[in-house]
């Protein structure tokens, strides 16, 4: 059978599973749902779906114009690939009843909520109290629909388009559900021991930034990828049009987190913007401070960067915290950009000194700078005394990135014993828009005009 053939059967397969799946019921006691609560949360779920449209402009504008529409669709096909893994059996897994026992959960029972079985309109309150249990499952799955997509940025113009699909359904189910399930998940073993991620920097940012640099080295630099040199982007305009949805989907994605309407989304709202205008702002002054122009492409890239930074800690600091941290991400993460270009690793679009780093820096300030203050579910940071949070962040962020980047690279590895991760030299030279989807941005064949698509 054609892998083609076989995919197709197996999303018609699951199709019957579905439709043969009992209901269920809802295991826990109703709460009472609030339409504020509930509006809010519908919003929040639309808003961080928008984000990975979002990441595929910002994604699409800075390869080369022949990799246009190949690296804008792998953000895109996302949104189809994980949003039937998540009902099927991802959302069972990261949210699912606890394997591990009391206090040491390392991943959800597959079956718990399988095809959504007693996901419906009553609430959970074990995760959300005032929202339909369907509407937190929805606005878990967006998180888990940009994650994989986010990591597309390291291996962009040299991915084979079905082994890329592979690797998304692996990597959904084997590092970002367990890590959502140690993180969010009243028994994960990371929230036991007291770690705080408010919307994501260890289960998103982290998990793709270091699954990034393991594709990075897997698959090896592109044919004329060259240490200090760069290709122009092919579309600024489309990085700025990215990067504003990105920070506007953005205000779902950490405000969102609050799971209610409430002085606590307000307060993340105000510190996600801030640590964001803080991080472009630093960003390209620190270019200008070290003899390079202020640009476009470094003031989207800061501003991203201060959204991942701040997206751990965004309901759990102070907004003059939230402004240091954008700043702090920002200067260390153009840093550690700057040096990746001047080495051996080719990771296409810095996915690992922005996301990577950048969820690390989140991680760690979060750590320091919370407060209860703003959050008293929360705890005091280290600026506070709290010496316990801040080395329980230190192991957190050792055993998420040594699990996350081992079992990304043999992810990465057995797809490639599977089908060739890499396209052939002649299809990478070629673009792959044209060599994987036959299409291109040019409005005529002879437009393309340059050997190599260039």
């Amino acid at each position: 059978m054609k892998p083609w053939s076989f995919a197709l059967a197996l999303l018609v397969l699951l199709s019957v599973a579905g439709a043969i799946t009992p209901p269920g019921a809802i295991a826990a006691s109703a709460g009472a749902i609030s339409a504020g609560d509930t509006a809010w949360m519908l919003m929040s779920s639309a808003m961080v779906l928008l984000m990975t449209p979002g990441l595929s402009f910002f994604y699409g504008g800075m390869v080369r114009p022949k990799n246009v529409i190949s690296t804008m669709l792998q953000s895109f096909i996302a949104m189809a690939i994980v949003a039937i893994l998540w009902v099927a059996v991802g959302f069972s897994l990261a949210f699912g009843d606890s394997l591990g026992g009391e206090g040491m959960g390392l991943i959800g029972n597959p079956a718990t909520f399988a095809f959504f079985r007693g996901v419906g309109g009553t609430p959970n309150p074990a995760f959300a109290a005032t929202i339909p249990f369907a509407l937190f499952a929805l606005f878990q799955m967006k998180f888990a629909i940009i994650t994989p997509a986010l990591v597309t940025g390291s291996f962009a113009e040299r991915v084979k388009f079905s082994s890329y699909l592979l690797f998304m359904i692996l990597f959904s189910l084997l590092v970002y559900a367990p890590v959502c399930h140690w993180t969010w998940h009243p028994n994960g073993f990371l929230r036991q021991w007291g770690v705080l991620d408010f919307a994501g920097g260890t289960v998103v940012h982290m998990s793709a930034g270091i699954a990034a640099l393991a594709g990075a080295i897997a698959l090896g630099k592109r044919k004329d990828y060259a240490k200090g040199q760069s290709h122009p982007p092919a579309n600024i305009p489309y990085v700025l049009i990215g990067t504003g949805l990105l920070w506007f989907g953005w205000f779902g994605f950490n405000a969102g987190s609050a799971l209610a309407a409430n002085d606590l989304a307000v307060s993340a709202f105000l510190t996600t913007n801030t640590a964001a205008a803080a991080a472009a702002l630093a960003w390209v002054f620190f270019d200008a401070v070290r003899g390079r122009r202020i640009s476009a492409l470094g003031a989207c890239i800061g501003a991203v960067v201060g959204l991942v930074a701040v997206t751990p800690a965004a309901g759990f600091v102070s907004v003059g915290s939230a402004m240091a941290i954008g700043t702090i991400a920002a200067i260390a993460c153009n840093a550690i950009a700057h040096w990746r270009s001047n080495s051996a690793l080719d990771d296409t679009l810095d996915v690992f000194p922005c996301h990577g780093v950048g969820g690390m820096i989140g991680m760690v300030a979060t750590a320091v700078f919370a407060t209860k203050a703003v959050n008293g579910a929360g705890a005091d940071g280290l600026l506070l005394g709290n010496t316990h949070l801040f080395l329980m962040h230190l192991l957190a962020l050792v055993v998420v990135s040594t699990y996350v980047f081992v079992v990304s690279y043999a992810i990465f590895k057995l797809v490639d014993l599977i089908t060739p991760m890499r396209v052939t030299a002649d299809d990478e030279e070629e673009g792959l828009d044209r060599s994987q989807h036959g299409e291109t941005i040019f409005a005529s064949e002879a437009a393309l005009g340059l050997a190599g698509g260039e």
